[in-house]
């Protein structure tokens, strides 16, 4: 059988063909060459934003080689070794092209097949003459036709004289593009002309296609094999993608991506489950899945580990590896992360190498990318301050997406001055608005300056209003993140809690809101409790039974987490264990401290503590008699981290202190107290 290779992660001008297996008969080897020919024959109809003219003289042969590989077909001698040898360089060599072809075709790379546009026509010039070779070497017997026979040399004869050059065309796009590079390097605001003229050369001609460009340049950036002279090209393009987005459209046109997207997510969660992100090696969630050259894909960590031990063999299939080059899966990495998202499971870390490549978008070492990034962001503020409601609405939105994962990006729109406009508009009544604003106020508060400015402004009533009041669920959401990333700032953790109603708000938040509004509601006051001014105001309300209820009906693990993280921090003081207590929440902490989540045993684990300190002999003896109980703590001596161990231990030594003595007195000596902080 011939071996095929899964493009899926496939990085753009790479060919990753093989050849085809010894095995194969002759006649499948023509008919599989012959389909191959045709699939490459399909890209005629395929606009090629650059090169355009190489890659149809380039289809034209390969029509001509498929006319001929008909007339083999009915040939009536078997094929000779050495057309059997022509058609096998032709299948390796047509499997490239096709690669080729693919990249020259595709609509969210058309900016930097522009700027390769040399080096793909060189691709074209050596692919078309290998053509020429393979076939140089059949040998015209007598029982191949006239016609056939005419057909080969036509393809030998067209192929060595073809010229495979950059046109005029591409040439003269690609130098108004580092034109305006250097533009932007200088400090100089491009001519919007020139920029359309580009985007129209590249067939550019909506917003959506723009963003794909930006998706596209952010993914090669973060390839972990970029150089970073190309990270710096990159750099540049994305820059001025990101400014001819801000600057050239009016309007966006992304609800049927948004639309797809919300279709997804509903056959991610109905379809998918936990299992199926799982890698064959760690059996841990992959962070950083890639696909090696059997088709079978891993966690990079752990395959790599697999490599570095010594095993140059397919850990699935036990095939010998011909190579151990690692394709990025980045379709089943952002099924992943979709799928975390929506079901609430913890994102897994990407490892230290995958951080730094990811961190690469965030730092843009080009002047020029700067400069353009530092220009759209000026552009953006401008129309939040004087634009009509369209244009203030596209600003707040442009701002949301640049901010999401962006640092520098972030930066940029807190120095143009953004903040206090987008405050303004998150009174809005229009939910869309609202929702961009307050989305875009919540990323920039991630930004260490952004906190004061959000507060200095008069932003926190602004915050809180939303937060009790918002048009939609997700405003309401969002500002509860906002107020997380405010209480980072101690000065802040006490205002938001002196702030009549705030903390009551977040409490609502976890009564009806989503679980994406009830997570940021917990760890918005997660953020708050860190102030212990904070913990008799969140006692005063009805939190502590709402989260005991909250624990004993949701199986979202992430939930779970924050909700045990809650419970711990209030039972730092002895009221806290006590409201607690009264709840009748003991049993159900250990229930879940046995089950198979070792973050939420280490949750439980602290909270068990807080409250066998402060509760004494009651609690410590209806533990102590838990057999169930002992063996988890025993297992988080062995597998938890350092610091539930820690406290591991000190519950093993209060129910040993407490086995020795008589279960009719009491504890002689007081339980050791320990300053508490929720395990995070």
């Amino acid at each position: 059988m011939i071996r095929t290779t899964d493009r899926s992660g496939r990085r753009i001008l790479t060919f990753p063909a093989v050849h085809p297996s010894d095995a194969i008969t002759p006649t499948t080897l023509l008919n599989t060459q012959i389909s191959l020919a045709k699939e490459i024959c399909k890209y005629k109809s395929k606009i090629s934003a650059a090169n355009q003219k190489n890659a149809r003289n380039a289809i034209r042969l390969v029509e001509v080689v498929l006319l001929f590989l008909e007339k083999l077909r009915y040939c009536q001698s078997d094929l000779s070794s050495s057309i059997i040898l022509s058609l096998s360089e032709l299948h390796f060599i047509f499997q490239k092209l096709r690669f080729l072809l693919e990249d020259c075709t595709r609509t969210d790379a058309r900016l930097w097949m522009l700027m390769n546009a040399r080096s793909v026509a060189t691709y074209f010039r050596l692919l078309i003459r290998d053509v020429a070779v393979a076939l140089d070497v059949i040998p015209l017997d007598l029982y191949l036709s006239d016609e056939a026979k005419d057909l080969v040399g036509f393809v030998i004869g067209q192929a060595r004289k073809a010229r495979f050059e950059v046109s005029l065309e591409d040439d003269g796009a690609l130098n108004l593009v580092v034109l305006i590079l250097d533009r932007f390097e200088k400090k100089v605001i491009p001519d919007p002309s020139d920029l359309r003229r580009v985007l129209e050369y590249l067939g550019i001609r909506r917003w959506s296609e723009c963003t794909k460009e930006v998706r596209f340049l952010d993914e090669e950036i973060s390839f972990d094999k970029t150089s970073d002279n190309e990270a710096a090209l990159l750099s540049n393009l994305r820059g001025l993608m990101i400014y001819c987005r801000c600057v050239l459209f009016d309007a966006v046109d992304n609800e049927i991506d948004r639309n797809i997207d919300n279709r997804s997510n509903c056959l991610i969660s109905s379809r998918l489950n936990l299992e199926d992100f799982r890698c064959p090696i760690s059996l841990e969630i992959m962070a950083d899945p890639v696909t090696i050259s059997t088709g079978h894909t891993y966690d990079r960590a752990s395959i790599l580990k697999w490599f570095r031990e010594g095993n140059p063999i397919c850990p699935n299939t036990g095939e010998m590896l011909e190579t151990f080059e690692l394709l990025p899966n980045l379709a089943l990495q952002r099924l992943i992360r979709q799928f975390c998202a929506e079901t609430g499971v913890a994102i897994p870390k990407l490892s230290t190498r995958a951080d730094r490549d990811t961190a690469r978008t965030d730092l843009v070492d080009s002047p020029a990318a700067k400069e353009a990034l530092k220009m759209a962001a000026d552009f953006l503020t401008i129309k939040l301050a004087t634009g009509v409601i369209d244009e203030r609405n596209k600003a707040a939105y442009e701002i949301r997406l640049l901010t999401k994962r962006n640092i520098f990006n972030r930066a940029c729109l807190v120095e143009s001055g953004s903040i206090p406009y987008l405050l303004n508009l998150t009174s809005s009544k229009d939910s869309v608005l609202q929702e961009n604003a307050i989305a875009a106020v919540l990323n920039l508060s991630k930004n260490s300056e952004a906190k004061a400015i959000i507060v200095e402004n008069g932003g926190l009533p602004m915050i809180l209003n939303v937060l009790k009041g918002g048009v939609t669920m997700a405003v309401r959401q969002h500002s509860a993140a906002v107020l997380f990333y405010l209480s980072s700032v101690d000065e802040y953790r006490g205002l938001i809690g002196k702030t009549q109603g705030a903390i009551q708000a977040l409490v609502e938040l976890i009564q009806v809101g989503n679980d994406s509004g009830k997570k940021n509601a917990l760890v918005a006051i997660i953020g708050l409790l860190v102030h212990p001014s904070n913990h008799d105001a969140v006692l005063d309300t009805e939190l502590v039974l709402l989260l005991v209820n909250l624990v004993r009906s949701s199986e979202r693990e992430g939930l779970l987490i924050y909700s045990f993280a809650v419970l711990s921090a209030l039972a730092e003081t002895h009221v806290g264990s006590m409201a607690i207590l009264r709840v009748g929440a003991l049993h159900t902490v250990v229930e879940f401290f046995c089950s198979p989540s070792m973050p939420v045993k280490e949750h439980c684990v602290s909270l068990l503590l807080a409250l066998c300190i402060n509760g004494g002999r009651e609690v410590v003896e209806v533990l102590a008699k838990n057999p169930a109980l002992i063996a988890s703590l025993y297992s988080i001596l062995t597998d938890g981290t350092s610091r539930a161990s820690k406290k591991a231990s000190s519950l093993i030594s209060i129910f040993h202190d407490f086995s020795q003595k008589s279960s009719s007195s009491s504890i002689h000596r007081p339980l050791p107290r320990e300053h508490f902080i929720p395990v995070w």
